[in-house]
């Protein structure tokens, strides 16, 4: 016979909903990692989520309860959304749509504590929008982070931003990459690896350099940005190749581009195997207008992977000094910074090793599983309870 864990934060268990949106897969699978350490706390949890992202991540099988819940403010949703929180002790949102959809949901419920449900949203990223759709954007912010009782930003970029539109608390909470994915590489490549070989000789890599993107193929990317950096190795012998793995509405375009000015570059498409494509390469390129706290980058740090990236966002706070940074829309800096690399393997062998001490020094999924359970404990504590020292 099993018995549920005390909770480690006293008083009865807690009773939490996680709200997705559509969910990117960071924070859907920041979402999975959160369920199961707090159901290891002792904390009730509830997903609120589609179909689609419970089969990817398995939030029932990390321990918690599974509703199914549209990412649209349609009645229907609404109301599933606001009949799993009517007995929470406290809602957390990840993202801003979702957001939007507790705030709505909790308005005039009451908690099994007596109050107004506390709820607590994570910005893991930022909209990307112009225009009217910007405006609308910027007042579904302010709304959202009014609503919050705490603004939980990945990055000191997102914390600015919710106080800039009205939190009254935000915070830095940096989410931890979750743990390395099978297969991968955590002590770098290794030019003698058979795996990696013949990764490579499937890309078409074997006897020349192989760089590495990986991400949707959107216009806020920088995709563009890396084909026109990519003339600039055309004339090298051999020619390095850049292979871009992820899908998008941009793949149509991109691949036009590579064929009318006959560039050495790959579109791999959806790839489930990042972390053999990590250890297959010579260099990982992040060209992306804005980036928050990125995957692939935590990614080719931690395998030990050298990483250039457009220092825009959270990415130099995430990266600190083991990678090259360069400003965002400068082809010319990105391809010099590039060649400069690949010419220089005692500078890459020192990335390499700055890029595993920086990974290091991140937050595990226990800190980040901590910290969000101390605001939980700080929302929901009894009025005139003293906290313990």
């Amino acid at each position: 016979m099993t018995s549920t864990p005390s909770p480690a934060h006293g008083l009865s268990p807690l009773r939490t909903v996680q709200v997705l949106g559509h969910g990117s897969g960071g924070s859907a699978a920041h979402v999975r990692s959160l369920a199961e350490g707090l159901v290891a706390r002792g904390v009730r949890v509830t997903v609120c989520a589609t179909p689609e992202a419970e089969e990817a991540y398995g939030f029932s099988a990390a321990g918690a309860r599974f509703v199914q819940v549209t990412p649209r403010m349609d009645p229907a949703g609404m109301a599933a959304l606001r009949s799993a929180c009517w007995d929470a002790d406290l809602v957390h949102a990840h993202g801003l749509r979702a957001g939007l959809r507790a705030s709505v949901a909790l308005r005039g419920l009451r908690g099994p504590r007596g109050g107004r449900v506390p709820l607590v949203i994570t910005w893991h990223t930022k909209a990307h929008t112009e225009g009217a759709r910007a405006r609308v954007v910027h007042l579904m912010e302010r709304r959202v982070a009014r609503a919050a009782a705490v603004v939980l930003g990945v990055c000191s970029d997102l914390v600015d931003r919710a106080r800039e539109r009205g939190a009254r608390d935000a915070r830095l909470a940096p989410v931890a990459i979750p743990c390395p994915r099978p297969g991968g590489a955590p002590g770098g490549p290794a030019d003698d690896d058979p795996a990696r070989d013949k990764e490579r000789a499937e890309l078409g890599a074997v006897d020349r350099p192989l760089l590495l993107a990986v991400g949707r193929l959107d216009p806020y990317q920088g995709h563009d940005l890396l084909l026109d950096a990519a003339h600039a190795w055309c004339a090298l012998d051999p020619q390095p190749l850049l292979a871009i793995a992820g899908e998008g509405e941009q793949r149509a375009a991109l691949q036009r581009r590579i064929d009318s000015e006959r560039l050495p570059v790959q579109l791999l498409g959806r790839r489930d195997d990042v972390p053999e494509l990590l250890a297959a390469a010579d260099l990982v390129v992040l060209p992306s207008r804005w980036e928050a706290r990125s995957l692939i980058a935590q990614e080719a740090l931690r395998a030990g992977v050298p990483l250039v990236a457009t220092d825009t966002g959270g990415t130099r706070e995430l990266v600190g000094r083991a990678a090259e940074l360069v400003r965002y829309g400068d082809a010319t800096a990105l391809a010099r910074t590039v060649l400069d690399l690949l010419a220089d393997p005692v500078r890459r062998d020192a990335l390499a090793e700055a890029g595993r001490a920086q990974a290091a020094g991140w937050p595990s999924e226990n800190d980040t599983v901590a910290q969000v359970l101390s605001v939980y404990d700080e929302l929901t504590q009894p009025v005139g309870t003293v906290q313990p020292v």
